[in-house]
């Protein structure tokens, strides 16, 4: 990969960016959506080409998450929330609900370490008997990205260049120079959070906003935050460093030897409430997923208590097979308009019938426990029941098949704008929260902030360290000024 000081301005914009088939981009940074805010079109088939190519680019594991760790527990309800949701998990104070969580970090392959500088994957499978509600989120409540025509092209810096297959940070900080609106997560994987110490001693978030409907048939927009019981505890760059050379699976080991012990990790389970009316005079897109909502103004309702107990018998089938998805939605919560939400609808459910097969929500560890599923699916690779029998296989029918039911119909979403590739561009909004979150630091961690920084940021060229000590500068001048010091600028 050559560096940007030694790119050749001959032929630099020579080439014109195009589908399989030759189809010149027109833009390739926004997804088609109506109005600026989405929801997405499906007629955009340059972001579901894309997606799909990418979601196919490595067998057999997962493109993003490789390395995890998995266990079951429960979810018990501590607090009414029925004036919010219809959702049966939610129906009582009391009420448990089985399910099962994965644990992961996003850039590395299975082998990798457990103590790395990275996201940490959150996924969960409550097992409800409206059939299976997923939520999968990150151990950050925001993301590098609010468009998902940019995701794909985020995780190939992550991975591995094509030369030489070695990792690149040149090709990390080019990025994130070039799309500002990561500075938030960016600020949040540089700081202490960067390593969490293990899966127990970190906070889950949904990171999207979801909507929940009412007996009533109406709308709110939310939030899902599962907080750490165990208190939030975190790896020094040295620290982690060193157990990756000892322990690569640190953080597996560790989630799997406390729940051995009868130490059963918990999670508090919180959300934020946004009334649907108001995502109009929010000061922000409540649907950029870069952004978070203040707790000023939608303050955190408790909900529940999530617990891991019991530990999976047989790794591969449990935790490699399980399949989580932000499709599987239950009566009662559902989508919004959040670009990612919409792209990830789409994009987990088409991984895992790569990865796992058309048949993969069969598969012991994604099949409902107390709703049967019913529906005219037949044939295809693995197929191990019986296959529908001699039911029939297509609808409308007259021989007693299963039909849609009126009663779980949603509320229509208002949807305003014409149809367009919107181009979200950066303003000084997107440096309040990271400026914020900087300010809220005390001094010893802005100072490892900034460390952790320069260390990546002193491998790559000048021209990119400029660009990113500027962005640091407009969300505090301090944090800039810390940055530019540490690299000599």
């Amino acid at each position: 990969m050559k560096s940007p000081n030694k790119e050749k301005k001959k032929g630099a914009n020579s080439k014109t960016l195009t589908t399989a088939t030759g189809i010149p981009y027109a833009d390739n940074q926004n997804s088609l959506s109506a109005g600026p805010r989405g929801p997405l079109l499906l007629q955009d088939f340059h972001l579901f080409e894309k997606m799909a190519h990418f979601n196919r680019e490595r067998t057999p594991e997962r493109v993003v998450h490789a390395k995890g760790a998995g266990a079951h527990g429960t979810l018990t309800v501590t607090k009414n929330i029925t004036r919010y949701t219809k959702a049966k998990i939610f129906s009582e104070v009391g009420k448990k609900t089985e399910m099962f969580a994965r644990f992961s970090t996003v850039a590395g392959e299975r082998g990798s370490a457990d103590t790395v500088r990275d996201v940490r994957g959150y996924a969960l499978k409550f097992y409800t008997e409206e059939g299976n509600w997923d939520l999968v989120g990150n151990n950050t409540p925001v993301f590098f990205v609010r468009d998902p025509m940019k995701f794909m092209d985020f995780i190939h810096t992550q991975k591995r260049l094509p030369q030489n297959n070695l990792r690149s940070e040149i090709m990390w900080w080019d990025f994130w120079s070039l799309v500002p609106e990561s500075l938030h997560q960016v600020t949040i994987l540089f700081s202490d959070r960067g390593i969490p110490k293990g899966f127990r001693h970190m906070n889950g978030y949904g990171s999207h906003t979801y909507s929940f409907i009412n007996a009533d048939n109406e709308r709110f927009w939310v939030k899902f935050h599962f907080k750490t019981m165990q208190g939030i505890e975190n790896f020094m760059q040295e620290e982690a460093d060193k157990i990756a050379g000892k322990d690569p699976d640190w953080a597996t080991r560790d989630l799997f030897e406390a729940i051995e012990r009868g130490e059963y990790p918990r999670w508090r389970l919180e959300i934020q409430i946004m009334p649907e009316t108001e995502t109009e005079k929010f000061r922000w897109n409540p649907f950029d997923l870069t952004k978070v909502w203040p707790h000023k103004d939608y303050p955190v309702i408790e909900v529940g208590v999530m617990e891991l107990n019991r530990n999976p018998s047989n790794y591969f089938a449990e935790v490699e097979q399980a399949a989580f998805e932000p499709s599987n939605i239950v009566s009662g919560i559902s989508f919004s308009p959040d670009k990612m939400l919409q792209a990830r609808v789409f994009s987990y459910a088409d991984t895992h019938r790569y990865r796992l097969g058309v048949n993969y929500a069969l598969l012991p560890i994604n099949r409902p426990r107390t709703a049967k599923a019913n529906n005219y699916q037949r044939d295809g690779f693995m197929r191990f029941d019986d296959n529908g029998g001699d039911s029939p296989n297509y609808e409308p029918n007259s021989f007693g098949g299963p039909k849609e039911d009126p009663a779980f119909k949603e509320p229509p979403l208002k949807i305003s704008g014409d149809a367009d590739r919107y181009n979200q561009p950066v303003v000084d909004d997107d440096y309040v929260q990271p400026g914020n979150l900087f300010r809220l630091m005390p001094p010893d961690q802005q100072s490892r902030l900034i460390q952790n920084l320069v260390n990546s940021l002193k491998k790559v060229p000048r021209l990119i360290q400029e660009r990113m000590v500027s962005h640091f500068g407009k969300a505090d001048p301090a944090y800039g000024e810390g940055v530019a010091k540490g690299l000599g600028l």
